[in-house]
């Protein structure tokens, strides 16, 4: 079921021109998916977007629907999408949507569709050793989405992924090869943070936010926040700068 979220109080004045997000949640509730849709529907909504969320992939094949959306937000781990699903929601890329996500909610989803894969530029593999203290390195501190943040530590799963060479990566995570029985990874630097094209269209990507209590570290919300706006071709206005 999709649903429409009221704006909160201050949010732009109902126009023509105001933009709307479409937040798809579902798939494994280990992501806790519901409490992140909650948290970045509020978000958006404080930045004047009409959010639309919906539990269910079928709102993909709605061609009338999709149309009206300039960012998609997927937070479905795992699970399958079906034919007519990936064509609605490729169609509505193509067509002009764009794409923000974070963790397993946008790249470990749908795992045997690699077209999916190929739009979002990345794949999860593995989490050695599960929930670990790991640090994030920015790698491009000039890019809007990054600017004026610092590295900065988690205590999180810490993303193996196969990713696309075609990516603009903003940040990397180093293994140190102590977790999960993999040392031969000491010192893999693995793309953390990137954004690509899709078509004509803006694709963002994270790998922060396992579940929505990561967001409680200000860098991570920040990015996330800062790549919804760049993907929605929203001007970046930073809400927090590391100290």
């Amino acid at each position: 079921m999709a649903t429409s979220k009221k704006a909160t109080k201050g949010s732009k004045t109902k126009s023509a021109k105001r933009k709307a997000a479409l937040i798809v949640q579902g798939g494994w509730q280990g992501h806790t998916p519901k409490e992140c849709s909650a948290r970045f529907a509020d978000w958006l909504e404080g930045k004047g977007f009409r959010v639309v969320v919906s539990d269910t992939l079928d709102i993909y094949t709605n061609k009338r629907r999709m149309r009206h959306f300039n960012l998609i937000v997927p937070l479905w781990t795992m699970g399958e999408i079906s034919g007519p699903q990936w064509n609605g929601l490729r169609d509505a890329v193509l067509g002009g949507a764009h794409v923000a996500g974070f963790h397993g909610g946008m790249c470990d989803s749908f795992r045997q569709n690699t077209e999916y894969q190929f739009m979002t530029g990345g794949q999860w593999v593995v989490h050695p050793g599960g929930i670990i203290r790991h640090k994030y390195n920015i790698t491009n501190q000039k890019d809007p989405i990054t600017k004026g943040l610092k590295d900065f530590w988690m205590k999180s799963e810490q993303y193996y992924m196969h990713t696309d060479p075609g990516n603009e990566v903003l940040a990397t995570t180093t293994f140190s090869g102590r977790h999960g029985g993999t040392p031969w990874i000491k010192g893999t630097v693995m793309p953390a943070v990137w954004k690509r094209k899709y078509g004509k269209s803006r694709i963002f990507y994270t790998s922060l936010g396992h579940v929505n209590d990561d967001f409680e570290v200000p860098e991570a919300f920040e990015i996330v926040k800062r790549g919804m706006m760049w993907a929605a071709g929203e001007k970046i206005v930073p809400e927090y700068n590391s100290k």
